[in-house]
């Protein structure tokens, strides 16, 4: 093996050349980026850069000078447009075609836009589109969030924080309902509310108007919120179709290219990484996809590592997800899954407080940690999720009597 191409120049991509490097792979890595900016940093761009605190200087993934030493064959501003595994080749949209003798697939998402076409209304996944708003946040007294997930949540907290009146538009009953219980959600509601933001729950978003640039959002329950700032914080979309007729089999259900336990896709050499990798996970009953900044950086290495193996033995990836969110100076963490859960203890502190953490279970074993403003407590029990523990056992671990 002495070609390597690396399709999606993010944290998943780069993180994987440089864990080729790591491994002592000293032939060509080339690293294909759509965006024209070198590998930078997405989590700022909904708390730092819309706040105010932080700049496009501190972005980047690593100085000039380290990514220069990893010696990539660096394609930025570039797309993969297909891929032909039978000719162990992908094309560019320039028309450049590269061979391979191992390829990972690390091209990540892209925001789900909503359908409309009026100015003012924005999405967060760019540097560009973090620039748009907070430009906008200095000619806006008030904005409206669509989307009451992660991204919508830190956007919805940080415009507070720069002292706009917001109103935060989410379909589910509390926010997070995709990844968090409803008892958590619960709390999560109020600590929107305590600080000021108008949370409407249980109804979604029928469409935009205004002529040329959004006047109002209209609620599916006939209402209508006067806005001239939107952002949609919609979830994402795959970007997958450059796979489309290669053979890479494409996950349906949670999404994403179908992995085996080793993170290489159904043709052989191709491997995937990051935001679109779906692969099973003994400990959760299934397969996942996860999008969060840790699991970009410990799959790639194991990606890596399976890529160099040749005909030895491969490592399997069954890590402890982890998360964490920023809302209004508290850190929200959770480790393992939070949702599903049929059983919910706050083993430390409580929700009043705004200060606790809760240990969530699924069919009598530990499956979830979260944690709000409380990060040494959780980072605690990361080694009971490593393992599979019964409820039971979590309880005791945290010095609970388990309940007869």
């Amino acid at each position: 093996m002495r070609e390597v191409v690396v399709a999606g120049a993010g944290l998943a991509g780069l993180s994987t050349a440089e864990a080729l490097r790591a491994a002592g792979f000293d032939g060509r890595i080339t690293l294909v980026g759509e965006e024209h900016h070198r590998p930078y940093s997405r989590p700022p761009l909904s708390k730092e850069i819309l706040t105010g605190v932080g700049s496009e200087r501190s972005l980047p993934l690593r100085a000039d000078a380290d990514l220069d030493a990893l010696q990539l064959d660096l394609r930025l501003g570039r797309r993969a447009t297909r891929l032909r595994p039978a000719d162990r080749a992908v094309e560019l949209d320039d028309g450049t075609t590269l061979g391979y003798d191992g390829l990972v697939i690390a091209t990540g998402a892209r925001a789900r836009r909503p359908d409309t076409g009026l100015a003012g209304v924005h999405v967060l996944r760019t540097v560009e589109d973090a620039e748009a708003v907070r430009a906008a946040f200095d000619h806006h007294q008030s904005m409206v969030v669509v989307g009451a997930g992660f991204i919508g949540a830190e956007v919805a907290a940080s415009a507070r924080t720069a002292g706009l009146d917001v109103t935060l538009i989410e379909a589910a009953p509390t926010p997070l309902t995709r990844v968090v219980d409803p008892r958590v959600g619960d709390v999560l509601t109020e600590l929107h509310r305590d600080h000021g933001v108008d949370l409407r729950l249980g109804t979604g978003v029928s469409g935009f108007e205004g002529a040329g640039h959004v006047e109002r959002v209209r609620l599916a329950d006939g209402s209508a919120i006067e806005a001239s700032l939107v952002v949609a914080g919609l979830g994402v979309e795959l970007n997958t179709e450059w796979l489309h007729g290669s053979g890479v089999d494409l996950a349906n259900g949670i999404g994403g290219v179908r992995c085996d336990a080793f993170c290489e896709t159904s043709v052989p050499g191709v491997y995937a990484v990051g935001d679109l990798a779906n692969w099973p996970h003994p400990r959760y009953g299934g397969r996942l996809r996860l999008e969060h900044w840790t699991n970009a950086g410990e799959q790639a290495d194991v990606v890596a590592r399976n890529l160099l193996a040749g005909g030895g033995p491969r490592t399997a990836y069954t890590p402890v997800p982890y998360f964490w969110s920023d809302q209004y100076g508290r850190k929200i963490q959770l480790l393992g899954q939070a949702a599903p859960a049929d059983t919910v203890e706050f083993v430390h502190g409580s929700p009043e407080d705004r200060k606790f953490v809760a240990f969530l279970g699924r069919g009598g074993v530990l499956v979830g940690v979260l944690g709000l403003r409380s990060t040494p407590k959780v980072m605690r029990y990361r080694p009971l999720l490593a393992e599979t523990t019964t409820w039971e056992g979590a309880l005791s671990a945290a010095g609970l009597t388990p309940r007869s």
